[in-house]
């Protein structure tokens, strides 16, 4: 693959020198017009020490006021310049400061080259060890480590040295084979694009050398891949259209759509300057397939189906960018491409400390952390190893309840028993045996604090379902964690986990045609949408048993809200866990209200 654009990322610790370093290699390359220039001469940061009339060459990136009056860099500044080969390069100004590393990630997942920069003063951080990981994960080909600030060291070749050694440590650790280490200074304008007489002692590349010989690698060899970004209609013309993202195409080529697995033939290829034979990587195009088979944007269409291999199940690793951590069995959100799936964390392997590359036990990551996990999505998603199509393999979590984006991800590889395990089709089906108990399976879900009523009014539900001939069953929280969950406790991450197994409990009687009922307090928001979220229309009633949590206490079956006050039971709802409040429940109850009522109101809805 060939490329006339390369995109470069900086990244780096606080004060590193970034944005000096990006401002002076386009002035000394005449990459800014003089106009901008000329202000970067009078504007000043606050506490600037440059002395009037030079060139504050770190406003030359910065596009954000806050960003000067606080000298910090924020957002990526993008910026674009011409080399002496002919290519454009396409510089992304990445902040250093530990609370925009997601700004950073976002431009590491596009960069072909990363420029790290280490501040010889100060020597590697740890700030600078999680940009390189990083780096790393999300596949940037070249790594150039600028040492910075040198004159700051008298230029010192030793101060060099020793940076160079710790810091290839880290690169080797992370097996990365594309290292270059310049020794510089952005204030001075050393070995930054043209050769240093303060170093005599370095005799390699100029940073911008560095950046110039930089050649594309050979990407896996794949027939031909396209994604459809539209549908093109007109009077008597349809086509899909889309930019090839790997190999190639001809006419008359046969093709697969996924994921509905058509076949058709290439009839013609379309550009906006007329017909063509072929379409190559990076060809925008239309097809005119024959024949005219049904297909929609975001379908994939290959050249070989064993490009196409879809799959439930990833090992990634996850760079966590929100506050509130990530935790097993949550349901996020998983976006790839035009594709969305609900998705469930169901394994965190391990975190990577950014230090020393060790891997941690951990059942959570906290915000900045990078960790491997494995990951189960509803429906299957043609994927692929990051490292070997960053197109395939990247996606974003996003929170179900607030829509953020809580996480980025690059996939390992799909797990094998994604197409080991085959859903298995009886000729018995859920019609058919809630037919056979003449009723409409279902679940009534009752959440709320613990001593709002829901065991109790569960329990006077099955009995007037079973005195009217219906078939129910009650699946209660704490019969439940005396069994199939006993394994689990009381963390966000067990909580998670104890709704998922019960929703999933509770969808399997759902299929044999009872009535489930569950008491179950599930505090969590998000837990309970993704236990709604497996079942199909009208079969999951969420019914919030709304009791204060005075009455809840002054109650106190179980003696619990006692066991709190004392100290014993840390994470208990209500009291050292919050409890969410069901946003759109399908039917609101008053825990103080006498039990049958309750009881009606429930009758109501099922029949």
């Amino acid at each position: 693959m060939t490329t006339s654009v390369i995109r470069l990322l900086t990244c780096g610790s606080v004060d590193d020198g970034k944005s000096t370093l990006i401002g002076r290699l386009l002035v000394e390359t005449d990459s800014v017009p003089h106009d901008t220039i000329g202000a970067a001469r009078k504007v000043r940061r606050t506490g600037s020490t440059i002395p009037a009339g030079e060139i504050d060459f770190s406003l030359l990136t910065d596009g954000l006021e806050a960003e000067r009056e606080q000298g910090i860099t924020i957002d990526v500044a993008y910026r674009s310049m011409s080399l002496l080969n002919g290519k454009r390069l396409i510089i992304a100004d990445a902040p250093g400061h530990e609370q925009y590393t997601r700004n950073m990630v976002v431009a590491a997942s596009r960069a072909d080259i990363a420029l790290v920069l280490i501040d010889a003063t100060k020597g590697v951080r740890t700030q600078t060890l999680r940009h390189l990981t990083i780096c790393s994960l999300m596949g940037v080909n070249r790594i150039i480590i600028s040492i910075n600030k040198l004159d700051a060291m008298d230029y010192s070749q030793k101060v060099f040295d020793e940076i160079s050694q710790a810091i290839t440590a880290a690169t080797d650790r992370l097996r990365l084979s594309d290292v270059h280490i310049v020794p510089i200074s952005a204030l001075a304008g050393d070995n930054v694009v043209f050769p240093s007489q303060n170093m005599p002692w370095y005799v390699g590349p100029t940073l911008q050398d560095s950046i110039q010989s930089w050649v594309a690698p050979k990407d896996v060899e794949i027939d031909g891949l396209m994604r459809i970004q539209m549908i093109a209609r007109a009077e008597n013309f349809r086509g899909v259209a889309g930019t090839v993202q790997a190999g190639s195409f001809s006419a008359g080529d046969e093709i697969v759509i996924y994921p509905s697995n058509q076949k058709a033939k290439i009839a013609k290829i379309v550009t906006f300057t007329g017909d063509v034979e072929k379409a190559l990587e990076d060809d925008a195009i239309t097809f005119v397939l024959e024949p005219e088979v049904d297909a929609t944007r975001g379908d994939l269409v290959a050249k070989n189906p064993a490009d196409l291999i879809p799959s439930d199940r990833f090992a990634a690793h996850v760079v966590w960018l929100n506050e509130d951590p990530l935790i097993h069995s949550r349901s996020y959100l998983m976006v790839s491409g035009p594709t969305t799936s609900p998705a469930i964390i169901t394994k965190i392997k391990h975190k990577v400390d950014v230090n020393s590359g060790e891997h941690i036990s951990s059942d959570a990551l906290k915000m900045n952390e990078i960790g491997l996990v494995e990951i189960a999505t509803d429906i299957p998603m043609v994927m692929q190893p990051y490292s070997q199509s960053r197109e395939f393999g990247n996606f974003i979590l996003i929170d179900r309840l607030t829509l953020k984006t809580v996480g980025a991800g690059m996939i390992q590889h799909s797990l094998r028993r994604a197409s080991n395990v085959v859903l298995q089709d009886y000729e018995v089906t859920k019609s058919v045996r809630s037919a056979q108990k003449n009723q409409k399976s279902r679940t009534v879900w009752l959440t709320g604090l613990s001593g709002s009523g829901k065991s109790t009014i569960a329990n006077a539900l099955e009995k007037r379902l079973l005195t009217q001939g219906a078939h129910a069953y009650v699946l209660d929280g704490d019969n439940l964690r005396l069994g199939i969950n006993m394994d689990l406790g009381f963390t966000p991450e067990d909580r998670a986990e104890n709704v998922r197994r019960t929703s999933e409990v509770a969808k399997l009687m759902v299929d044999a045609g009872l009535i489930v009922i569950t008491a179950l307090i599930s505090p969590f928001e998000v837990d309970r949408q993704r236990a709604k979220s497996i079942f199909q229309d009208g079969e999951f009633l969420e019914v919030f048993v709304d009791t204060p949590v005075e009455i809840c206490r002054t109650r106190d079956p179980k003696g619990l809200y006692k066991k709190s006050a004392a100290g014993q039971i840390p994470n208990f709802t209500g009291v050292g866990q919050d409890y969410e409040r069901p946003t759109h429940p399908d039917l609101i109850l008053d825990g103080t209200k006498p039990v049958n009522e309750n009881v009606d109101l429930i009758m109501k809805e099922l029949l």
